[in-house]
This record gives structure tokens, C-alpha cells and sequence, in this order.
């Protein structure tokens, strides 16, 4: 800490004031960053859609300027005055209100509370830890909560919808890790079978097939579980097409955020619908299934297939694309 006094840094900032929006690389100090528990120096961070929205005036995700974004951040402990952390230290944060409101991971240094911190766990290196991210930390409550359903690998197929996004991509390598049959389903059927078949798919389907809708309420019994992380008017559907005692893990609403359903799936086949919610996950869950990441839920498929990384200067050309929906696999910001 002391080392650093008031040498000057590179972080990508988003203002909006009187002088009006703008987004980009400024030079800051330590001192500028808010004052938190934990000093950490940061070596990856990664780039997520809500990042992207981050960096736009209309994204409507930040919650206070200025703001540096980047919802996922990994490094080393240099200054803490929480007992539970010390210089040294390989920590990992994601979620609460890093990015949105409070200074995120586009920094080589950030301050954070360290209520929001998670030891690193054996088996992951900070850049493996981002290449997962919250993507595939939200798979992995997804997991984690459809096994709670008491579904096996003996159930039947699991769905995962949106299956080449980040939480989808994620989701097939976990899962094929623990060895279940996992159906995906996507839009480009022809131009990522392959890619998602080598993430462990057992077989690719398009949407039109994983939204085949029955006469009634109720289709053919297909998924023991579903992995949703698209929402939307044919989540309707989707319920009516899970086994008895199944469920759906919904994290998110690329596909809209309303639907229209009946109590018959839950009521005759005692269906669940389990909310995912990643950004406020406890901290004793959240450490838990970190842990899993980095052991026998580690989704070395999807790892091995290779990790974009981008600098911070190349930072906001990575934004504009994957906001334009270009950005294909995982990327990773450098910092350190």
C-alpha cells in the first residue's frame, strides 16, 4: 500500500453529470476508490452482458455515479482490516453491488467490503475463477438447486435452454461433469451443435423442439430438470414438460419477463420452479459452491475449450460486442 502513495492507474469509468454520459479509460488513484475493508489488486475481471449495460446511458443497471463496472473481480489481498482476510491472500468477489453501484472489477485495484469477498478455493486460478464468473456461478446455484429437487443422473435428461450463453454453456459442462444426460437447446442449432456437443451436450435441439407444446397443460414427461437462463412466455410450456417431482431453475428473462402458466404442473406432478438469484446469494452458500467449482462441479469442459482475453484498452470494443450480441464464449479482462 504504502508503495503505491498516489501513483496513478488506469480504470474504465462511467460518469453521468452535468457535463453529461461518457464511458472510458481514466487515470485514478487509490484514493479515489471508496473506502472498503479489503484493498485488493486485481489480476482478472470478466465481461458479462450486464457489464455491457453498464457501459451504455440507457442500460438502466447502474445505481449510482461515478461507477467503475465489472460484476467479477480476482486478486490478491494488499491492505484488509477484516481478520478474516490478510495481505497474500487470493480472494474472489462477484455480485451484490459491485459494478452497479459500488467500484467494480475494470481496475487493477479495488476496494471491497469483505462480507462480499470469497477465498479463492483449491483447484482454480484467479483467471479460471472469472473465466466461470457469474455466469457460471449462477449455473451452478441452477445445479445445486435442481438437485435439491432430488433429481439423480438416473432421473432423465436435463434441459438447458439458452444453452450457448454464458450460464447455459456453463451449466452443460457442470452437468455433464456430474454425469447427466443433458439435452441443449438453441436457436443455432446448425452452427453450434458441435460446439456445444463438445461441452458435454448429449444432443442439441432447437427451440422449436424444446418448446413443443402439448394439447393442455400438461405435455409428455421429457426433463427430470431444466436449466432456464432464458424466461419468458414459453416457460409455460417448459413446466408442462418436466417429470414428476422435477423442476425449472429460472436466472433470467432474455426471453421477457412474463409468462402465463396453470397450477396443473405443480399440482398433478408437483413440479418446482426455483428462482435463481446470484447477486445476494449468502455468504455461506455462495463459498460453498465456489468450492464445488473448483473440485467436482469444475466445468473443465467449457475451461478447456479456451478463455477470450481482452486488455483494458480493448475493453470497450469487447463491450460494444457483446452487446450486440457478437461476443462468442467467455472473455476475461487482464488487469495485472
Amino acid at each position: 500500500m504504502e508503495t503505491l502513495g498516489n501513483q496513478t492507474f488506469q480504470a474504465y469509468m462511467v460518469r453521468k453529470d452535468e457535463e453529461g454520459f461518457r464511458a472510458g479509460l481514466e487515470q485514478i488513484t487509490l484514493a479515489d476508490l471508496p473506502e472498503a475493508d479489503v484493498t485488493i489488486q486485481v489480476e482478472y475481471s470478466s465481461v458479462n452482458y450486464k457489464d455491457g449495460l453498464a457501459s451504455t446511458e440507457g442500460g438502466k443497471v447502474v445505481r449510482g455515479y461515478p461507477v467503475i463496472p465489472g460484476i467479477d473481480l480476482a486478486g490478491t489481498v494488499i491492505d484488509s482490516s477484516d481478520s478474516r482476510f490478510k495481505k497474500g491472500d487470493k480472494v474472489l468477489a462477484t455480485g451484490y453491488e459491485l459494478g452497479v453501484k459500488h467500484f467494480g472489477g475494470y481496475s487493477p485495484y479495488a476496494k471491497v467490503p469483505g462480507d462480499w469477498l470469497v477465498p479463492l478455493p483449491e483447484g482454480l486460478t484467479t483467471k479460471e475463477a472469472m473465466a466461470i464468473g457469474t455466469a457460471g456461478f449462477t449455473a451452478a446455484m441452477s445445479v445445486e438447486s435442481l438437485l435439491r429437487t432430488g433429481i439423480n443422473q438416473d432421473s432423465g435428461p436435463v434441459l438447458v435452454a439458452g444453452a450457448s450463453g454464458g450460464v447455459g454453456s456453463m451449466a452443460i459442462s457442470i452437468l455433464s461433469e456430474l454425469g447427466f444426460e443433458v439435452i441443449a437447446s438453441t436457436g443455432k442449432k446448425e452452427q453450434e451443435q458441435e460446439l456445444l456437443q463438445k461441452l458435454g451436450a448429449t444432443e442439441v435441439i432447437t427451440r422449436e423442439e424444446a418448446y413443443a407444446k402439448g394439447k393442455g397443460p400438461l405435455s409428455a414427461e421429457r426433463f427430470a430438470g431444466v436449466v432456464d437462463p432464458v424466461g419468458g412466455k414459453m416457460l409455460e410450456v417448459v413446466l408442462g414438460s418436466v417429470k414428476y417431482g422435477g423442476g425449472v431453475a429460472l436466472s433470467g428473462m432474455t426471453g421477457g419477463y412474463q409468462f402465463e402458466s396453470s397450477v396443473i404442473p405443480f399440482i398433478l406432478r408437483g413440479v418446482q420452479l426455483i428462482g435463481i438469484d446470484s447477486v445476494y446469494c449468502p455468504a455461506e452458500r455462495r463459498t460453498q459452491l465456489w468450492k464445488h467449482l473448483g473440485r467436482e462441479w469444475k466445468p473443465k469442459s467449457a475451461l478447456q475449450m479456451g478463455v477470450n482475453e481482452v486488455s483494458l484498452e480493448q475493453l470497450p470494443d469487447t463491450l460494444s460486442r457483446i452487446l450486440e450480441g457478437k461476443a462468442v464464449g467467455r472473455t476475461v479482462v487482464k488487469l495485472s
